[in-house]
């Protein structure tokens, strides 16, 4: 697989990120045989940048246990998830994520959310610390707007920032493009939106209680059935050029020459392979405008609650 140099570091990461949130139970529980063999089959094929966060369930450990004997074949992308950016628990944070994955290092450490509370000055500090002492190589940020990602520049080398980037959300451009002047790699996660852009789900689907997407709007009501129309047309596209839907989803966000890495949620070898299979896909301007027509002016919102209930079911234009 194609390899793409991340910011100004000298990590070289494949075009395709694995995402680990669902191996992790994030979506739904995971068989542990299921989640070794799919981990190991994306490294196999190439996919051999990783994503996780000490919030995302068992991920960690779940890694730890897949790439045992494998540590030098992989770059490992880890992040401080939580409210509390206190040393105390930052300090507890890296050791546990070294602990569950089992090595000694984390190749790219991120702040999962900004946090307000926490001057940003002080945590870039604390961080630059965890690198002198050679437990991180380098800082990245996530869900960081460009304004944000400025002031966190001012104190410490970003390499990397995670915006929320896919063919159907992306108010996000701005942070894009400010990356991009600053040479600071995009590694666009929710690739797939939470399987929207799977072609899997239809309007009325009922998701199970451990799996989060019960919560987001997109999958309810008439929102849903709206973007589902669309998604559909999509795949009828895609699938004139023999390919898949989720395969145009991958291709279209690579397709943005100010992205390095596409994060891509995996929990099967088959899902690996067909995003294997994506990274081969190199849409042309003509194949983009097209895209574009089919989904019009549909901007959704992006908006998780904390029970379905309290969802809004909406959609607009920003």
């Amino acid at each position: 697989m194609e390899t793409r140099v991340l910011g100004k570091s000298d990590l070289k990461v494949s075009t395709v990120c694995f995402g680990a949130w669902p191996i992790g139970g994030g979506m739904g529980n995971v068989d542990l045989k299921q989640a070794v063999d799919t981990i190991q089959a994306a490294v196999d094929l190439g996919i051999t940048f990783i994503d996780t966060a000490e919030g995302y369930q068992t991920s960690e450990s779940v890694l730890g246990q897949a790439l045992k004997g494998r540590r030098d074949s992989v770059i490992l992308a880890s992040k401080l998830s939580g409210p509390d950016h206190s040393e105390k628990h930052i300090y507890e944070a890296i050791e546990n994520s070294l602990s569950a994955l089992n090595v000694e290092y984390i190749d790219l450490y991120q702040l999962h959310t900004p946090q307000p509370k926490w001057p940003i000055q002080n945590t870039m500090e604390i961080l630059m610390g965890l690198k002198d002492q050679g437990k991180i190589r380098h800082i990245g940020l996530s869900n960081f707007t460009s304004d944000q990602t400025q002031e966190a520049m001012e104190f410490a080398t970003i390499i990397s920032s995670q915006p929320r980037y896919n063919l159907l959300f992306r108010q996000e451009d701005l942070t894009l493009e400010f990356c991009r002047q600053n040479e600071i790699g995009i590694i666009p996660h929710s690739v797939l939106a939470k399987g929207l852009l799977g072609g899997s789900y239809k309007p009325g689907h009922i998701f199970a209680n451990d799996d989060e997407r019960r919560l987001f709007n997109f999958f309810q009501g008439a929102m849903f059935e709206t973007i589902y129309e669309v998604t559909q047309q999509l795949e009828k596209w895609a699938k004139s050029q023999g390919r898949d839907l989720i395969q145009l989803a991958i291709a279209w966000v690579l397709a943005n020459s100010a992205v390095t890495s596409a994060i891509v949620g995996m929990k099967s070898v088959a899902q690996v392979e067909n995003a294997v299979k994506a990274t081969t896909w190199k849409l042309t301007s003509r194949d983009l405008s097209e895209v574009e027509t089919i989904i019009g002016n549909l901007r959704p919102e992006w908006v998780k609650g904390q029970t379905p209930e309290d969802i809004p079911y909406k959609y607009g234009t920003y």
